[in-house]
């Protein structure tokens, strides 16, 4: 699994960050990074957006305790949070590490103002630039969970290490587009699985049975529809219509090819 969906791992790699503050980071972290992944097959960039911003909030939390030694209530609203960012990194040096007075809280103002300002899930405009304003705000949150792994972490150096260096591996994702055509990239995939990942991709979730057959690269399609689309069809995760040989991939099958993308 990815470390950075792993919560054992993060709990152990933020061990001497307080319980509370802890686990409310490391959840919102991974709902993150995995409404991340799923942006790759469902362009839902909103969802990528309103999860950095609980993290921001919650991190500036967890830096208020840190440095003040009171935060903000979970239950509380945050008004003018760039504003209050701000301020800590006026704090005195005595108040606390360089890094939770300065560094993470301008990281913090970042991601927020570029969530906001640029209009996550925005439609306007010639270019539509919601992947790499994504790409670029889970970026920064990779960083700052690194940084506080560095300062927070209770693992020997080396296994550390290795997990603040499994953070900054790109995701890519599975299916490559080129001309007209999907090629699944992703390797260790049944054909099942191939399907119900070509479906999930599909911008209305339904596809061909021809198209599915060549994407997947089956050797027969007389064999491709007896033996992976009609089990699929009998077990519910996706509805093969026979008359128009049109596939759609079912609720059930949006479940499970979502854990799948969250697993592997």
């Amino acid at each position: 699994m990815n470390i950075s969906l792993d919560k054992t791992k993060l709990i152990l790699a933020l061990a001497n960050i307080q319980d509370d503050f802890r686990e409310a980071i490391i959840d919102i972290y991974i709902e993150l990074k995995k409404r991340h992944l799923k942006s790759f097959y469902s362009n839902e960039f909103d969802a990528v957006g309103i999860s950095s911003g609980k993290l921001c909030e919650t991190i500036f939390r967890f830096l208020e305790h840190e440095l003040t030694g009171k935060y903000t209530p979970f239950n509380a609203h945050i008004s003018n949070f760039p504003v209050k960012v701000d301020k800590l990194t006026q704090l005195p040096i005595a108040s606390g590490n360089e890094s939770l007075r300065v560094t993470i809280p301008r990281a913090l103002n970042f991601v927020y103002t570029l969530r906001n300002k640029r209009g996550i899930g925005h439609t306007g405009g010639d270019i539509n630039a919601n992947a790499i304003d994504i790409s670029t705000i889970v970026k920064n949150t990779d960083w700052i969970i690194c940084e506080l792994i560095r300062l927070y972490h209770n693992l020997p150096m080396i296994e550390a290490q290795q997990i603040i260096d499994s953070l900054n591996i790109k995701i890519m994702p599975d299916i490559w587009h080129i001309d007209g055509h999907r090629r699944i990239i992703k390797d260790g995939l049944t054909h099942k699985q191939k399907v119900l990942l070509l479906l999930y991709n599909e911008i209305a979730n339904k596809a061909s049975i021809n198209d599915l057959y060549e994407w997947t690269e089956y050797s027969n399609i007389s064999l491709f529809k007896s033996r992976i689309i009609i089990p699929l069809h009998k077990e519910k995760l996706l509805e093969y219509n026979s008359s128009d040989s049109n596939i759609t991939i079912s609720p059930k099958g949006i479940s499970e090819i979502e854990n799948l993308i969250t697993t592997l």
